[in-house]
Order: C-alpha cells, then structure tokens, then sequence
C-alpha cells in the first residue's frame, strides 16, 4: 500500500474494523496499522486474518494487530469482542463498519428468513457496534465511526434488493444517530464507494461487459481500489475532520 497522506492523531489510537480479513477491510486493517493505530478487527476468515496479521507485523512491528472471530449476526459475541478489545488495547476511537455481503438474489427467491438475513449481516450489527463502542469512546473525549455504503441503490443496480435495502439504511443510521452522538463529540460518516476492484469482484462480477460499464458510467476511468476507499477513511477518522459528520462521501470515479 502507497498511501501518501501521513495523519499524527491517528497515531497510538485503536481502532475498531469489522470485515477486516479481505478486500476493503483489509484494505483498512493495513492503511491504519501504516500510520501508527493499534487495531482490532473481527471477521468469520480465519485463515486470511491470520495471514494479513503476519504481513501488518512485517511492516509496522510496533503497532498491535489483533484479530477475533466473531459472527457478526450473533450480536451477543459482538459485544463481548467489545468488552475485551477494551482490555486489551485501551478505549476504541474509531469504529468501522465494513462487514458486508453482496451476494446476488433473485426477487422471487427471496424468502422472510432470507430477507431477515440480509438485514443482519448487512445493517444490524452496524448499530449495535455504534451501541457498544459509544461508552468507549465518549471515555476516550470523542471518537470517529464510518459506516460503510453502497453505489448499488443510487444506482438502482438490479439483482440484490436485501443487499441495496439494507445499504440504503445505513446511510439512514448515519444521519440518524450524529446528533445523538455529537453530544460526545462524536462523528458518524458514510463512505458510499463505487465499483472497487477486490479480489471477490473480479473474480464474481467484473467481466467484458462490467468493465464497458465502468469505461462509460465512470467520469475518471482508471478503477477504483480498496486503497482509494482507505485514504477516505484514514480522513474521515483523522482529527483534520473534526467537523465532519452526518455526512455521505461518495468515492466511485464519478458514477453518471
């Protein structure tokens, strides 16, 4: 990762990730181990949090890194992550919710218990991580959540409603809660990314006619990668933001 923007107040600070042992996720574990933050980070992908663990080591061994499995629909886990994260490596001031699933559904096959499914793992556990980190953080004077979006609904992309229901919701939750939390001089943003590059789009979704759409929706038309939704978050969690809240950044090349 060649991120160049160098943030002093993150530094020493410890920073929560959900989804944090593959693509943007990932993408985040390493952008802010890079500028001195200890980091905790859950995921159900053992093998590749343990992976990403040992390269963070090999380059910043000064920093701790540390993973948890956890399931993010068992919301009761979520919290005692919470709870020992707070032992282990002081009060967390930045929380991000990244952890999401994308997976394709029909609108016929959608069932109540699917539908509820789509909603947990994709908007539920946002809020109650919100719930259980905002102690942590008005203890620590203030704190900086980001909640991680979609372009899929702006851009009534077919194919996933539970998904795009679910993301229009957390832009929802984010303008929802920033006056309850400003009261602890907390922020909450959204960042609504784009069509990002991970490894699962490639090898899922982006194919002959996904790139034609890219070449001719995006107004920049080099790809969007995990590393550009990064260096929003390194921001939006910095103290150069400390008046930015209730607030949706869009990063997609200029989606049309």
């Amino acid at each position: 990762m060649n991120l160049t923007n160098r943030y002093p107040s993150l530094n020493g600070k410890t920073v929560f990730i959900s989804g944090g042992a593959s693509g943007i996720g990932a993408s985040f574990v390493e952008a802010f181990a890079l500028q001195g933050a200890n980091i905790a980070f859950v995921d159900v992908l053992t093998d590749e949090a343990i992976a990403l663990v040992a390269k963070i080591k090999q380059q910043r061994s000064d920093v701790e890194v540390k993973y948890y499995y956890c399931d993010l629909v068992d919301i009761s886990s979520l919290k005692a992550v919470f709870t020992q994260v707070e032992l282990e490596l002081g009060s967390i001031s930045i929380l991000i919710n990244s952890a999401a699933s994308d997976t394709r559904h029909r609108i016929e096959e959608v069932t109540p218990q699917y539908w509820d499914n789509r909603m947990n793992i994709n908007l539920k556990h946002y809020f109650f991580a919100i719930q259980a980190v905002q102690q942590q953080m008005k203890k620590a004077g203030g704190g900086a959540i980001i909640n991680m979006g979609s372009m899929c609904w702006h851009d009534s992309q077919s194919g996933m409603p539970g998904y795009s229901a679910a993301k229009a919701g957390v832009e929802g939750l984010t303008r929802g809660l920033a006056k309850d939390l400003g009261q602890d001089k907390i922020r909450i943003n959204t960042i609504t990314p784009g069509w990002v590059m991970t490894d699962r789009q490639l090898s899922h979704w982006v194919n002959e006619n996904t790139e034609k759409k890219i070449a001719e929706s995006q107004c920049l038309k080099d790809y969007v990668m995990p590393a550009d939704i990064a260096s929003m978050a390194l921001f939006l969690a910095s103290d150069d933001s400390k008046h930015c809240t209730a607030q949706n950044f869009i990063v997609d090349g200029g989606w049309i």
